[in-house]
């Protein structure tokens, strides 16, 4: 724990609820902190965290309680395992067109709250270690620093599945390879593996798996040298694009894509299965 430097009249509302808040998500995200630095670790068993409809929803209120925490100076974020996140194709067995109304509204709003509370509610420097390929791997692109493993594969595969490409990997692609290439990589579903990743611009340092993990502690221990506004004030700078690309676009993103699912008679998961039977995935 990091003393806070405040003075004895500066009463805090709350103290730092680190044992409350690591305790609530335990069994999706395995939290330790030292020196003020927390490292979130994905997972589910100990494995790689499995995507399903739970981890949507807790996800954006995990964001908002560990940016909420004043004790929590830079945070490190990875998967466990050799992925980063595995999807549940049995998310979308039921579509989106079948769900009730309060289903659809509850689903949409979580997805805003995904990348919003990770850009807006957090207010200190962010490293994303990539350790290996998986879904909702856009977020990762959001943080200040993004290392990654050589088999990671940044891609969107929602067009392959008849399926908009608005929940965020596809703004991120366009704020960050540019609009060509976004389009490109948006309507073939063609992986970025790390290295093309880094020279692309949605990573900074492809490094082996086994070594991501002490790389993202010395990059946050480096970061802890400098004053604390520094970091404070250096993370909001590099925010302000990702802010306003927020601002501009995500409910456009987020919007077009619900509409298309709640007009989809067929199905994300029937037309996967297709492709996989296909063996163009």
């Amino acid at each position: 724990m990091v003393k806070e430097n405040l003075p004895e009249w500066f009463q805090r509302f709350e103290e730092s609820q680190f044992e409350v808040y690591s305790k609530k998500y335990a069994d999706i995200m395995k939290m330790t902190r030292k020196n003020g630095i927390i490292e979130v670790k994905m997972h589910t068993d100990g494995g790689p965290l499995k995507y399903v409809w739970s981890v949507h929803e807790a996800w954006g209120q995990a964001w908002r309680e560990i940016g909420a925490d004043h004790e929590n100076q830079v945070i490190i974020i990875t998967g466990s395992g050799d992925k980063w996140l595995e999807g549940d194709p049995d998310a979308w067995k039921v579509p989106l067109i079948k769900w009730s109304a309060d289903g659809k509204l509850k689903m949409r709003m979580e997805s805003q709250k995904l990348m919003e509370n990770f850009v807006f509610g957090i207010d200190v420097p962010v490293i994303a270690a990539v350790n290996g390929p998986g879904v909702h791997v856009e977020f990762s692109a959001l943080a200040d620093i993004t290392l990654v493993t050589e088999d990671v594969d940044f891609w969107d595969p929602h067009f392959l599945a008849g399926v908009v490409p608005g929940d965020g990997m596809g703004l991120v692609l366009q704020r960050t390879i540019g609009i060509k290439r976004a389009a490109y990589y948006a309507m073939t579903g063609k992986r970025l593996d790390g290295k093309t990743a880094v020279e692309l611009g949605l990573a900074n340092e492809v490094v082996p798996r086994e070594k991501i993990l002490e790389r993202a502690w010395e990059l946050a221990e480096f970061i802890m040298d400098r004053p604390r506004a520094a970091r404070y004030l250096t993370h909001g700078v590099l925010m302000r694009p990702w802010k306003q690309a927020l601002v501009e676009d995500q409910v456009m993103h987020g919007t077009s894509i619900t509409l298309g699912l709640c007009m989809d008679e067929v199905g994300a998961l029937e037309r996967l299965k297709e492709l996989k039977k296909q063996g163009r995935i």
